[in-house]
Order: C-alpha cells, then structure tokens, then sequence
C-alpha cells in the first residue's frame, strides 16, 4: 500500500518569517522519512492554501491524505477552522480520503525541544535548581488550551527548575512580563523565558517584548525546526493511520 500523504496544516501569517520556518521543518520531516510524501497548506495568509493542496493532490491521483495540524494545543483552530476546511474539501473531493490528526501537544517530544532552546540560549543543565521559569504561549480563549499549558508548566516545575509559571500573549492572564515579575516576587534571582510556541510572528514577538520589558535574564529562541518537533509529527501521523493500516490487513 502507498503511505498516505501527510498534509502539514499551519496557521499561517503576515510575518514571513513564520512560513519559512514551517518549511524548515518540513524539510526536516523529509529528511527523517525519504519515502515520505509531504505537503504544507496554510490556513491564512500564506499560499499554497489547504483546499489547494487538497485539489492539487486529487488531481495527481492521491487517494489517501493524513491532515496534521501545526497546533500545541486543541483550541480553536483544532476543533473547528480545520475540520470544516476539511469537510468542505471532502465534499468536493469524494475520491480523496481525508484523516485529521491529533494536534501536537502535549508530549515530551516538545518538553525536550523547549530544554534544547534553552540551553541554546545559555541555560545549562546545572541551572535548574536556581532558575525560574516563564512557560510563555501564545494564549486561547479555550479553557481546556489553557489548562494543558497549566499543566505543562506544573510537569515542569517537577523536573529541576525552581519554580515554573505559565504566561499568555494574547487572550489569558498572566503575560510575559507578569509572570517574570511574580518570580521575582516569590525571590527568584535568575528568570528564563521559554516560548512554547512554533514559528515567529507577532504573538512570539510580544512574549519578547515581555520577557524584556521585565528584564528576564533569558529568552530562548521558538521550538521551530528542532529534531525533536520533526519526529513528533511522524509519530502524530503515524498515530493517525494506523487505524486504517490494520482494517487493510484485517481485510486481506
């Protein structure tokens, strides 16, 4: 059987940094898995859009697609933008079998890539213990969004680090700069900022412009192309057809 197509579905932005980055880690995702056909189609703002991409591959005679959406969390974009882009292309398109797959998060695939940049960015490993950290996300209005971030930073805070607070840029309290300033409250002399977001663009700025604003001692760079990031979209796509792998063997 031919592996189904994985359609990488990002969100999209203004910022162009943002798209190059997506494809940055495509690129690795092919490097990973040669054999591997994979697509990227954005949502907003940046082309090849997902209908397109969905009706170029119908027409090259693909018949099996895995849509894995460039998401941490299942807020929004997860539960509704995606699916009905989804449903509206498999309306048009009813030779073409359409899977979505789980978002990303949580994993310890992206806890492992956070640790990679912070030590990028000067925080080793012996730190830990006299460090406080801002687990800085982009921010939903979705509750349950929220409260995986929540959790994340409370699995941190159980791996070293002195303290752990999570932080919003848009839509949720605390920002940035309230949570650096509340570890300085609780006495924390060393603040690093860790965004827990993919790509750059304009919330990734503002957690920036935060963690500056309240003089953090360090700012690690976006999860970005990291190797770890690369792998887990295989394994979420790997989780995704595997269902249908095993009813073709059952069938057989």
């Amino acid at each position: 059987m031919t592996a189904p197509v994985l359609l990488v579905v990002a969100h999209g932005s203004r910022d162009p940094r943002h798209a190059a980055t997506v494809h940055a880690l495509t690129g690795r995702v092919r490097a990973l898995r040669p054999g591997l056909r994979v697509e990227t189609g954005f949502l907003d703002f940046n082309a090849p859009s997902v209908p397109r991409v969905l009706e170029r591959l119908a027409g090259q005679g693909a018949d099996d697609v895995v849509a894995l959406p460039l998401l941490l969390t299942r807020a929004f974009h997860a539960k509704s933008d995606i699916p009905a882009v989804l449903r509206e292309a498999r309306g048009r398109l009813p030779r073409l079998r359409v899977r979505q797959a789980e978002v990303l998060g949580p994993s310890p695939l992206l806890n492992s890539a956070l640790e990679r940049r912070l030590y990028e960015a000067g925080v080793r490993p012996g730190d830990r213990g006299s460090t406080g950290l801002v687990l800085a996300s982009a921010g939903s209005t979705d509750p349950e969004a929220t409260a995986v971030i929540a959790e994340i930073a409370r699995e941190l805070r159980h791996t070293g680090w002195c303290s752990v607070r999570p932080a919003f840029a848009s839509a949720s309290h605390p920002r940035t700069e309230e949570a650096v300033r509340a570890l300085r409250a609780e006495g924390v002399r060393r603040v690093a900022v860790a965004p827990y977001v993919i790509a750059p663009g304009r919330l990734p700025d503002r957690i920036a412009t935060g963690a500056a604003k309240a003089g953090a001692d360090v700012l690690a760079g976006v999860l970005g192309p990291s190797p770890e990031l690369a792998r887990l979209l295989l394994d979420r796509y790997d989780e995704a057809r595997v269902p249908a792998a095993r009813m073709a063997s059952l069938s057989a």
